[in-house]
């Protein structure tokens, strides 16, 4: 599967199991469901953080592992999940995620410490791995056509901001952190019962052995960078740090091995020469690192220096996140018109824009400044949101859609990771929450930038 055939060969219907059939409305209505529960999971930490903080006594240089720990698992599973799902059964890995977050966002509402928490944390994050990385593959299979695809990949990605919008206000309109995690937690389960009779089972067998070497290089891989990601923030020459990065390199030198001889690897390395492969990548990379890694962390610093209450943080967020879920909704439309990759530019310019007019509004005490950037924001983020889910199927081939989420996701993931103990890093060593604060914003910007230019830069070799 290498040259740019292997991207626009036509290939056969993925695989379903003998009496069923695929229901389009009803596939991708309970995939965005389940999608938007799963970022409301991901993104309740955002205005519920000073709280659970406080309850589990988390020090302040630990505060990033409450926010890391679900894409912690995120990004190291991802991958393995797409791979898992397209050879082994789409319907049977998301169902498997739904009912595992169920559980382990229930669970987290029990956790007394910093490290039970964050546990909780990282198997939701492998729990949404397997939810996000399969949602793309059952859609792909329910909407064979190239329209109804762009249909349906449109709303998906809409609905991914949806749960970023929904998830921190229905976590600040809640009388604590623990009843939220319990309600997401009974939202998940009940979706894994409506998925058992809704969903059709469908694959893309390759043959050949599961590729368990890959696993098991890749997962520990970005377990050790991500760790030493967040870590570093402490000091990136200590002895642990160092170890960890070593440790990452290795493995993941190992794992490009192994997939070089796999009969069936995880990720076809082949790909990696194909400019649509490396935009999707790229996209899902600096997106986390500039746009998630920010308003992660902002809300938290914002009740710290302004005194918002959770609630009120939600509220004023959903300015921006309620935005971004409108465009990304609209983004469809933009198909056949606007490259998917001019899409992401004009996304990552757009939030450079909107960090910038931040600048000096922690300082000012007004969250009213905020305002222009939020809109703004939002609108970059919508198109960001809108554009990544379709270039990341349009990447790889029909029948390895669940692999070419997985692997984009995966970067996303990764870049959220180091965003964010980057964010904490710098808006809490520089003297004053709003120098501090200043100085992230133009990280940010300086990041979604080269977000911007590495999409578009990057052009399709011609076919040998």
């Amino acid at each position: 599967m290498t040259g740019l055939r292997s991207l626009t060969a036509p290939v056969a219907r993925a695989g379903t199991a003998p009496g069923t059939a695929a229901r389009p409305r009803a596939t991708l209505a309970l995939t965005s469901a389940a999608t938007t529960v799963t970022l409301m999971t991901y993104t309740a930490p955002m205005v519920t953080l000073p709280d659970t903080a406080k309850a589990l006594h988390t020090s302040v240089s630990a505060q990033a592992w409450l926010l890391n720990g679900t894409p912690l698992g995120l990004a190291a599973l991802l991958l393995v999940a797409g791979s898992l799902a397209d050879d082994h059964g789409r319907r049977r890995v998301f169902l498997a995620g739904t009912l595992a977050l169920g559980l382990t966002s229930a669970l987290g509402a029990f956790t007394t410490t910093t490290w039970q928490f964050t546990l909780a944390r990282i198997a939701q994050g492998a729990a949404s791995a397997a939810i996000l990385a399969s949602s793309l593959g059952l859609i792909v299979h329910a909407f064979p056509g190239p329209r109804g695809r762009l249909h349906a990949t449109g709303v998906w990605g809409a609905f991914v901001s949806g749960g970023i919008a929904v998830g921190p206000l229905v976590a600040g309109a809640l009388p604590t952190w623990r009843v939220a995690y319990g309600v997401l937690g009974a939202a998940a389960l009940l979706l894994a019962a409506f998925g058992t009779r809704a969903l059709a089972e469908s694959r893309a067998p390759r043959g050949g052995r599961p590729d368990v070497l890959g696993a098991l290089t890749f997962g520990p891989a970005l377990v050790a960078l991500i760790a030493a990601l967040t870590l570093g923030r402490d000091g990136w020459l200590r002895a642990p740090v160092g170890v960890l990065f070593a440790a990452a390199a290795l493995l993941l030198a190992a794992f490009v091995a192994v997939e070089a001889r796999s009969g069936a690897p995880m990720i076809d390395l082949g790909l990696l020469r194909h400019a649509r492969f490396l935009a999707s990548s790229a996209g899902g990379l600096f997106t986390g690192l500039a746009v998630i890694g920010m308003f992660s962390f902002l809300p938290a610093l914002l009740q710290q220096t302004m005194g918002l209450t959770p609630l009120a943080t939600a509220w004023l967020f959903l300015l921006w996140s309620g935005l971004s879920f409108a465009v990304a909704l609209q983004v469809k439309h933009l198909a056949g018109r606007v490259p998917a990759r001019a899409q992401l530019g004009l996304g990552f310019a757009l939030h450079t824009i909107a960090v910038v007019s931040m600048l000096g509004a922690i300082g000012s005490g007004s969250w009213t400044r905020m305002l222009p950037g939020l809109i703004v924001g939002g609108l970059g983020s919508g198109l960001l949101n809108g554009a990544l889910p379709l270039l990341a199927v349009e990447s790889v081939p029909r029948d390895r859609a669940a692999m070419g989420s997985g692997a984009q996701q995966t970067f996303r993931y990764i870049g959220s990771c180091a965003g964010v103990a980057l964010t904490i890093a710098l808006a809490t060593s520089a003297g004053s929450p709003a120098r501090g604060a200043n100085v992230a914003l133009v990280v940010s910007a300086v990041l979604a930038v080269a977000g911007a230019v590495s999409v578009l830069a990057l052009r399709e070799r011609p076919a040998e």
